[in-house]
């Protein structure tokens, strides 16, 4: 998950594109001219359930369905009641917005009613987020509600019950019975259209636990979905759904070991690659495509390759692994098969490669490539001193330091870590807490919260985690005081969690002037070092969201700022005034999760939980319906997407402005 953690455009059309005056979305003008609208917002910023309920018997259904999107934002359950009579709305928008709303609360005793609306519903479209809102609410017992109704032969409603089932198997929630309910809709006469069917494979790759069960039922729907199936991201599901029971289904290791090498688009070879087997009898086949992906042109699926070495390779000898690397020119990729390595290296020939490893580090361009190079070495429990120097060297950048504090967390679970350098950790870890880095503080405290590092605490460990919480300063510095004080209670078992400190809340409000100053379909251009990317904001959805991020690109807070973080795909994510992903501006937002859908290009706010969104931003390779409703999505991008898709760590955000439209 984005925390603070293909269409290739024809290059004619992308130059033509970038050539013409951007315009505006047809979509409507922005609506927050309506003070009622920004009333609306306001409540819903605010979290003030008893502003919003009178809007939802509003005689205006406009008012009726912001109201209950408002709801969807604030996810209080106990709005439930309010909500569900508008289910059967005369005005179809406001029964959409009324049963998104519901959905987002998880309410489970809603499902009764939603079960009813189903049946009754006979809009196609409202029906269908009528089906979503039942997935996000079924309990495991409850489970067979979705699909009461008789589906078959009816696209819209196979559809709708697909996304119901892929809302439940995304909350861990599925059946052998929902398995094969699922198969049935992907095998139908009438193929469902393309967001139907990536519903049900998405159903199919998040079931938890049943592996079994899904090879029996799916392996063989898998099998030719995976390789015959149109739409990329279909095919990118069902190659992960097929990871999942390849062990148990005939043809499913060969099959993913082709689909990891030839598929055409280089989203489904990576979801492939992590799905390829690693048992003794399939290793042979998966380590053929790995190594023949080893030289992908494409970065992101080398990258990946050299990921499931690191994680599953055996039998690999260290030099020849890191003469392989030193072949390979993106330093990512390279950085990662080094560890893979040392990891496999003998005793004998793996100082040789740390040596050689540790002068790479001297040499290394970017923090970011010193960072990677830290975690190779971290393969080596004896790399323990030269990590601990580099982590807390004087002036080092926050970058690195971060990747070696994480760096020697990861060697102390290490089931090879010397038990005499125990008591040495444990000082690394004060002196983490001694430097009043948020990023140190938020590794050094869940570690020694950790029972599996520590049996017990030490009184000098409560006592830096104290001094560590009393330096802090509040409002700013309250996510950090929370993660001290998080592991204070665990460490001495306090009987519930202990409140943040009163008015500690540093939530900014929503600026209305900025607001209405931003016409719907205003756009913003994003140069990187890769290329530009055109953003179009998102105003209606995410007023609060496009605002701030409005008043910091007018500020030149982004110029020059890095992509700390991407996740081959899924996000790329930037614009930490930091550089290493727990940065922010000196302000959080509260949530805004707006009827939005993420989809390839969708931009997202990241956070680490509700109402903590600040100035990170991630852009998504695909659609990635497990986000929708969890991290608001502000922005889309609509021009530049293959930029998007080269966007690596360390590339640069050289500046940001808004584009004028006129």
């Amino acid at each position: 998950m984005p925390s603070r953690t293909l269409r290739f455009w024809p290059l004619l059309l992308l130059l033509a594109a970038c050539a013409r005056t951007p315009r505006p979305s047809a979509s409507a003008a922005n609506k927050f001219t309506d003070a009622t609208l920004r009333q609306i917002g306001t409540a819903q910023d605010e979290r003030n359930t008893s502003a919003l309920l009178p809007f939802l018997t509003s005689a205006n259904p406009t008012y009726r369905r912001e109201a209950a999107l408002a709801f969807a934002s604030v996810q209080e359950k106990l709005a439930s009641p309010y909500l569900l009579p508008l289910l059967r709305d005369a005005d179809p928008s406001v029964r959409r917005a009324a049963a998104y709303a519901i959905g987002q609360t998880g309410d489970s005793t809603a499902v009764d009613s939603l079960r009813v609306r189903v049946l009754k519903e006979p809009d196609g479209l409202v029906r269908r987020y009528v089906h979503e809102a039942l997935g996000r609410c079924v309990t495991r017992t409850s489970l067979p509600e979705l699909w009461r109704v008789e589906t078959l032969n009816d696209t819209a409603r196979m559809a709708a019950l697909a996304w119901g089932l892929a809302r439940a198997s995304m909350r861990g929630i599925s059946s052998p019975e929902g398995i094969r309910r699922t198969v049935l809709l992907l095998n139908s006469d009438k193929p469902l259209p393309d967001p139907g069917r990536l519903a049900a494979a998405l159903a199919l790759a998040r079931t938890r636990g049943l592996d079994d069960d899904l090879a029996r039922l799916a392996g063989a729907t898998l099998l030719r979905v995976a390789a015959k199936d149109k739409y990329y991201a279909v095919r990118s599901a069902a190659a992960t759904a097929l990871g999942k029971a390849a062990l148990s289904t005939k043809g499913a290791p060969e099959a993913l070991a082709r689909l990891a090498t030839k598929d055409a688009d280089y989203r489904v070879r990576v979801a492939a690659l992590r799905a390829l087997p690693f048992s003794t009898e399939t290793y042979a086949d998966s380590r053929a495509a790995v190594f023949s992906a080893l030289g992908d042109g494409r970065e992101p699926v080398a990258l990946t390759a050299a990921e499931w070495l690191l994680a599953h390779g055996k039998g690999e000898t260290g030099p020849a692994l890191s003469a392989r690397a030193d072949r390979i020119k993106p330093w990512r990729v390279r950085a990662t098969l080094q560890a893979a390595a040392v990891k496999m290296a003998s005793p004998a020939s793996r100082p040789t490669l740390t040596e050689r490893l540790q002068s790479r580090y001297a040499s290394a361009p970017t923090v970011y490539e010193k960072g990677y190079l830290l975690q190779a070495l971290g393969e080596d429990p004896q790399s323990f001193n030269f990590i601990l120097k580099e982590t807390f060297a004087p002036g080092q950048s926050p970058v690195v330091a971060g990747y070696g504090l994480n760096t020697l967390v990861a060697l102390r679970r290490n089931s090879a870590f010397p038990a005499e350098r125990q008591a040495d950790f444990a000082a690394a870890m004060r002196q983490a807490l001694g430097t009043g880095d948020v990023a140190l503080l938020s590794t050094a405290s869940e570690a020694l919260a950790d029972a599996k590092l520590y049996a017990q605490a030490q009184p000098a460990d409560l006592q830096a985690l104290r001094q560590a919480q009393a330096k802090l300063q509040l409002p700013r510095d309250i996510e950090a005081w929370q993660g001290l004080q998080a592991a204070l209670d665990k460490l001495e078992k306090a009987p519930k969690p202990t409140p943040a400190p009163i008015g500690t809340a540093q939530q900014h409000p929503i600026d209305w002037s900025v607001v209405q100053s931003v016409p719907a379909g205003q756009q913003v251009r994003l140069r990187t070092s890769q290329g530009d990317i055109l953003l179009e904001l998102l105003v209606n959805e995410a007023p609060g969201a496009v605002a701030s991020f409005v008043t910091l690109v007018r500020s030149k807070f982004y110029d020059n700022l890095y992509f700390h973080r991407v996740v081959p795909n899924f996000v790329a994510q930037g614009g930490d005034p930091r550089g290493d992903g727990s940065g922010s501006a000196p302000y959080t937002l509260r949530s805004e999760f707006g009827d939005l859908r993420y989809q390839e290009g969708s931009v997202g706010l990241a956070s680490s939980g509700k109402d903590t969104e600040s100035c990170q931003f991630f852009i998504t390779h695909a659609p990635t319906p497990h986000l929708d409703g969890r991290y608001p999505i502000f922005a889309r991008v609509v021009g530049g997407m293959d930029v998007v898709h080269k966007l690596e760590i360390g590339d640069q955000i050289l500046s940001m402005e808004l584009v004028n439209l006129q």
